[in-house]
């Protein structure tokens, strides 16, 4: 089945997000959908409802639910009742809806319906996911940060290693973390795995800030869209499912869309244990946002049923991609630092030591410049917020041919900076 993820698919014309949006001689590696092939279960799933040639209104399909409920207690040892999910069209709506929903209400501290609102807000964990940095304006919050905090990882330290940046990993600053909830926001918005930096937290860390979040009566919202893609030697813990009472305060989102390459089709799914907090989240949207399409409830139907050995084919592939691009990153590519993802299929590329060899070649973007230069489209390190400064996120969910071709035109783009710096000097 791997060989089937080495082959390119040529999508230039296709209507696809990233791959019309720049020239054709540009290779497209920013935003996260995998250029490989939907899990033929899902494709045959999709043909046989098209088949029947009639799209009328419908209802929930029969079986998605319970489909979903084997998921999750199978990839993540999490038991949730059926009626703790909640159908959703994606996982942006979900964390908006909630923020709208629960960031002004004193319903989170108490857990009962509000009597009144004020602007309490919301915190976020920058560089992270950009729709979040977002969420405070929608909802008419105030929106706090807590920034993860860059150490050295010692665990992949290697004696005489001539580029220490390599050996960055991202943590959650606790103090810090203690000091923002303390200022009172009604909610906390998590990512796991984070986006972009690609940490998976540890049960240790999840337990920590959940007891905080206890403690302050802090609502949490947990994206988790990326749950599945996690590497080996790593495990997803879904934060409610850590202890009754961090999941009574819990709103968990999750979606095949990552997973399984199916993003268009919208859908996702949160999971509300507390049956008051999903009363309330299902008022709130009344008349905003609708109900989910037939082809995104099929395809996650067949997804969650008959997905996993397809999964576990991209998740190796994948893990390939990614110990190929950090061998490349570290060996060729001078003054570019790179943390070892734990999950997605997204890299975190530090360019700094790059950037003051040429600072004037720097002054449109980072993105900017390797997409002049490279001609290779990433995602400007700014857009995620506090901490994106001198960075990039590439994606490597592609055949690797093109993962290599990418690299190659970074390299030549490089070398030019390096020999204009040496000269100069």
């Amino acid at each position: 089945m791997t060989n089937i993820f080495d082959h390119p698919i040529d999508r230039r014309g296709t209507d696809s997000e990233k791959w019309d949006r720049y020239d054709p001689d540009v290779l497209p590696l920013w935003v996260a959908d995998m250029d490989f092939p939907s899990a033929e279960p899902i494709v045959q799933a999709l043909g046989e409802r098209i088949e029947h040639r009639v799209f009328g209104y419908t209802n929930e399909i029969r079986g998605l639910r319970e489909a979903i409920l084997a998921w999750l207690e199978e990839r993540h040892r999490w038991k949730v009742k059926a009626e703790d999910i909640v159908f959703l069209p994606g996982v942006v709506v979900g964390f908006n809806l909630t923020a709208r929903a629960f960031g002004t209400a004193s319903i989170v501290r108490s857990v009962s319906i509000p009597t009144a609102t004020e602007a309490r807000g919301v915190l976020i964990q920058p560089p992270v996911y950009p729709p979040f940095l977002s969420v405070g304006k929608n909802a008419g919050i105030p929106l706090f940060e807590n920034p993860l905090i860059r150490v050295k990882d010692r665990t992949t330290e290697s004696e005489g290693d001539p580029q220490p940046a390599e050996h960055i990993k991202y943590e959650i600053d606790l103090d810090h973390f203690r000091t923002c909830l303390n200022q009172r926001p009604s909610l906390f918005l998590l990512c796991n795995p984070h986006n972009p930096v690609g940490r998976v937290y540890t049960r240790a860390e999840l337990e920590v800030i959940a007891d905080v979040c206890l403690k302050t009566k802090t609502l949490i919202c947990s994206d988790e869209i990326h749950a599945d893609l996690v590497f080996s030697g790593h495990t997803h813990i879904p934060i409610a499912s850590i202890d009754p009472d961090i999941a009574n305060r819990t709103i968990t989102l999750m979606a095949p869309s990552k997973t399984f390459n199916i993003p268009s089709l919208e859908f996702a799914f949160a999971v509300i244990p507390n049956p008051q907090l999903r009363k309330q989240f299902q008022e709130a949207r009344r008349g905003l946002v609708g109900e989910v399409n037939l082809f995104g409830m099929v395809a996650a139907k067949a997804a969650y049923k008959n997905g996993a050995p397809w999964l576990d084919e991209v998740l190796q592939y994948l893990e390939g991609n990614r110990d190929y691009l950090k061998r490349y990153v570290q060996e060729r590519l001078p003054g570019i630092g790179m943390n070892n993802p734990e999950g997605t299929y997204l890299a975190w590329l530090n360019c700094e030591g790059l950037i003051e060899k040429s600072p004037e070649a720097f002054q449109s973007g980072t993105a900017a410049f390797f997409l002049e230069h490279a001609r290779v489209g990433l995602n400007e390190g700014t857009t995620f917020g506090t901490g994106g400064e001198g960075c990039v996120r590439l994606n490597f969910a592609c055949p690797r041919s093109t993962l290599q071709e990418a690299l190659i035109r970074m390299e030549d783009a490089v070398k030019r900076i390096t020999l204009r710096a040496s000269t100069a000097c």
